[in-house]
């Protein structure tokens, strides 16, 4: 009886990480490995073509999917994070109708990237609703053009209005989250010490903040380098990004290769902005123990 508990106790750790593992393995570990196969074989010899062709081929628009990728991130991330702060501060005190408005707030998050793309084509276009208010007040007297090749600047314009307000939620959530896990005895202490709000929100709040900080720019930023559908419905490729050229090469042009080629960039680039951000906003008593 002793050799048996000592037996269980000894391997039921592994036992209660083996589904974690076995789920690990399953959907990230052989997708992983699939994905490097069709990347780096062609007829199943070992092959860098499909490299070659994503680099150096006119037909190719590699390297303008990864500067438009970085580029709309770069834009959206700290408008969707200054917001989201905003907001949830907001938020954070009471007011009349407060629930109302944080419905009305959380509201996208229920909304497809694809329709929600549709809802602002058709606010944005010539004759839409947008155009259409400012027309009849006057403040314009021809229609803003946001849509076609000519106007790249303005779609670009139309897809970071469009994820700002759909995705902006999903940043506000989890910071409203953890602005509630603060005690509020911080807050009044610092007060009876004479403390101004600007150096309560920079002393007490933020530094307090910061795992729902990094978990909110974590999962955020891995959605935005996956973006796919506002772009394709509001832009097409006049604007490739890297998962839209993904789609073009394996659905359009039958490129698996190369297709894969893209998710494993989109990933690789995940992957180093998550340990960037994991060490970059780690909570102050996990620095002090390290």
């Amino acid at each position: 009886m002793p050799n048996h508990v000592s037996f269980v106790e000894k391997y039921l750790p592994y036992i209660l990480i083996a589904p974690a593992l076995a789920y690990m393995l399953f959907f990230i570990g052989y997708p992983l490995a699939e994905g490097l196969h069709l990347a780096f074989t062609v007829n199943g010899v070992f092959s860098l073509q499909n490299v070659e062709y994503l680099i150096s081929s006119p037909f190719s628009k590699f390297w303008d999917a990864l500067t438009d990728t970085f580029l709309l991130v770069l834009v959206i991330i700290p408008i969707q994070v200054a917001i989201a702060l905003g907001l949830a501060m907001l938020f954070n005190m009471k007011f009349p109708a407060r629930h109302v408005a944080l419905y009305l707030v959380i509201l996208p998050l229920t909304i497809s990237d694809v329709a929600a793309g549709l809802i602002w084509y058709s606010m944005l276009s010539a004759n839409g609703f947008f155009n259409k208010i400012l027309l009849n007040i006057g403040l314009i007297h021809q229609p803003i053009y946001f849509f076609g090749y000519q106007y790249r600047p303005m779609e670009f314009l139309a897809i970071v209005i469009t994820e700002v307000w759909r995705a902006t939620a999903i940043v506000f959530v989890i910071l409203f989250a953890g602005l509630q896990m603060i005690s509020r005895d911080h807050i009044e202490a610092a007060e009876v010490f004479g403390a101004t709000p600007w150096q309560r929100l920079r002393y007490i709040v933020f530094p307090m903040l910061k795992p729902s900080l990094q978990a909110a720019l974590l999962i955020r930023t891995l959605f935005a380098f996956q973006i796919f559908g506002v772009v394709w419905v509001l832009a097409g490729r006049d604007i490739p990004i890297l998962a839209g050229e993904a789609y073009y090469e394996q659905v359009e042009l039958h490129h698996t290769g190369v297709a894969a080629i893209y998710a494993l960039i989109i990933a690789a680039i995940s992957i180093s902005i998550g340990y960037v951000y994991i060490k970059l906003f780690k909570a102050q008593y996990l620095e002090e123990g390290r």
